[in-house]
């Protein structure tokens, strides 16, 4: 192994123990009473010697006495042991998983849409799942097993050693010739381990897509196409488990037969030993009892080998998960006051990957006035929702700056901004729990009377007062019992909620009718006249009565001025506006200008 592969796996056991913090104490107590429970159990075959030798061969009903009554103290004893191990060690062992899933749960929190895109939702869930408990189990095996094996072998051996060295020196044999074999059976079953786990990620993807998505599923009839997709996810890892097990299964025959020939060689030169008188009754029934202990515990240090190596790619998944740093970062003397709405950009350029070549967003300049209602649009891929992202630093420019209140919005805190900053995104993100709790998401401390307020302003109060309970409505996961118009006005009240200065409104009233769009519109005029509005939509009359409108084309600004001066000097504007005007409904202006808006990195987010 180099010292690259090393240094990552260092890394990789440095940042998971750093997560046993409180159940250190159980985590030593653990292999402590596991060694005790040994040691006792190796007086056990000792004693039983005793017993034959002195006490049923000499007639001696004293010895059977005592040896029998320091045997039964011995396995109160290794059973008392081995109980505490068992508790110390479930004890640390969950409370170890609990805090890996808490410490990947809450870093995952701190992650920018950057470090996002970065991890699969479906890979995210299996880290905190399945890798998690992969992890615990061998963490709970290295505590108990890891220890119990190699030092139950050991004193096994100095005892049959002690006993009779000839005899002894079968056992090392056979142990070595063993350890050979499942080391080769081993290296073999951990590389199909080491391959499951990204199949996993794919399952789960499948399950993801087909649970959050069933009613596109159903409505384009393709319950087929996606049991074949998971049914196809499915066997490949039962393929690749089944690879494995095909190697263990060798482990069991080869160890039996290791065992029984051990053993009747053990017997054969024994009672040689025996007729010749340098070997006793007593002391081969010991000797045969530490030589079950001795291959036994070979085998459990194999299975302990096993699921270490198994969970080895899943501690390096939850590290990795761990050790992920946000791209986005406080500065060191953040600043906690915005003094208003206003928003500059100054020449910026914005890549969603920092190598990338072409940036999505190019030599963007603007200034936005506190208080304004600004419109933006553009054909698909022409980054208005990438623009509007820099606003409240979900991502940050490559080049330039943008600033809010008059300042760069890395100099603010990251809270402060944006609790000021309001985002109504496109995909309309609602969570399980009543109508109320939702709207709380804005403000968490609201009154009814405020969320009352909010949902009047976005048209909502209309739907939620024809529910039987209002606002103490039960939502689904994702709001699945409401249409998408009433997913996306309640998103709109949750964001009016907060009071931002800047209120962004991503294309977040496609799925409403135009007039309620225009109520929507005009009830935020009057009751927020100081806080500055950007509505990014297809429709020209979600813009027309703006202030000003920006026109995207291709990641940059092919338009800023007011409808009316646009309709006259930007070609862009003026054809979609006359295809709108005319009949002809929400119209791609990448198609009608001509862009060559580039898909993927380029696109639209």
């Amino acid at each position: 192994m180099n010292s690259k592969v090393d240094g990552t796996l260092m890394d990789t056991v440095k940042t998971l123990a750093a997560e046993i913090k409180e159940f250190k104490l159980s985590s030593i107590l653990t292999p402590v009473f596991m060694i005790f429970e040994v040691v006792v159990e190796m007086l056990i075959p000792l004693l039983m010697s005793r017993i034959i030798d002195r006490g049923i061969t000499q007639g001696s009903m004293q010895a059977i006495v005592k040896n029998g009554t320091l045997m039964l103290l011995c396995a109160l004893l290794g059973l008392a042991a081995g109980v505490l191990s068992g508790v110390f060690g479930s004890r640390a062992s969950t409370g170890f998983a609990r805090n890996l899933r808490a410490k990947m749960y809450r870093n995952i929190q701190t992650y920018s849409f950057a470090n996002i895109d970065r991890f699969t939702p479906s890979g995210l869930v299996t880290r905190l799942t399945t890798d998690v408990t992969n992890v615990q189990n061998a963490y709970m095996m290295i505590l108990r097993m890891f220890v119990r094996a190699p030092f139950s072998m050991i004193v096994a051996m100095v005892m049959a050693f002690i006993i009779n060295a000839r005899i002894a020196m079968i056992y090392l044999v056979a142990v070595c010739g063993l350890a050979v074999v499942l080391v080769v059976l081993m290296l073999r079953t951990t590389k199909y381990f080491r391959m499951v786990f990204k199949k996993y990620d794919a399952l789960n993807e499948s399950v993801e897509e087909n649970v959050s998505s069933i009613r596109v599923v159903k409505a384009y009839v393709r319950e087929d196409y996606e049991k074949t997709k998971f049914v196809k996810a499915a066997e490949n890892i039962c393929g690749l488990f089944m690879k494995a097990e095909r190697n263990m299964i060798l482990v069991q025959p080869v160890m039996m037969g290791t065992v029984y020939t051990v053993i009747m060689l053990i017997s054969w030169a024994g009672a040689h030993m025996i007729v010749g008188g340098s070997l006793t009754t007593g002391e081969l029934m010991s000797l045969l009892t530490y030589c079950m202990n001795i291959l036994m515990s070979l085998m459990m240090m194999a299975m302990v080998f096993v699921m270490v190596t198994m969970s080895a790619a899943s501690a390096q998944r939850i590290a990795e998960v761990i050790n992920e740093e946000s791209s986005l970062k406080n500065p060191e003397n953040p600043v906690f006051e915005i003094a208003d709405g206003s928003i500059d950009f100054e020449d910026a350029d914005f890549a969603y990957k920092a190598d990338s070549r072409e940036s999505v967003l190019k030599d963007v300049t603007l200034h936005i006035r506190s208080g304004e209602t600004v419109g933006i649009i553009g054909g698909t891929g022409s980054a208005k929702s990438s623009l509007v992202n820099l606003i409240s630093r979900l991502y940050d420019v490559k080049e330039g700056c943008v600033k809010v209140g008059g300042r760069d919005v890395r100099d603010y805190d990251l809270d402060t901004l944006r609790n000021n900053v309001a985002v109504v995104l496109q995909q309309n993100v609602l969570f399980s729990g009543t109508i109320l709790e939702n709207l709380r998401w804005g403000k968490k401390d609201a009154t009814v009377e405020e969320c009352r307020k909010a949902c009047s302003m976005a048209c909502a109060d209309e739907f939620i007062e024809r529910f039987p309970d209002g606002y103490d409505t039960v939502l689904t996961q994702g709001g699945t019992n409401l249409s998408g118009g009433q997913k996306q006005r309640l998103c709109i009240a949750r964001a009016l909620l907060k009071d931002p200065k800047i209120l962004i409104l991503d294309d977040s009233t496609s799925a409403v009718d135009t007039a309620t769009d225009a109520k929507i519109r005009a009830a935020m005029a009057k009751a927020k006249p100081g806080m500055t509005k950007i509505i990014i939509t297809q429709r020209i009359i979600s813009v027309e009565n703006a202030d000003r409108v920006i026109v995207m084309d291709n990641g940059r600004v092919n338009g800023f001025d007011t409808p009316e001066k646009l309709l006259e000097t930007n070609e862009i504007y003026r054809d979609v506006y006359e295809t709108q005007k005319s009949g002809g409904g929400d119209f791609d202006m990448a198609e009608t200008a001509g862009s060559a808006a580039e898909a993927g990195e380029g696109g639209e987010r």
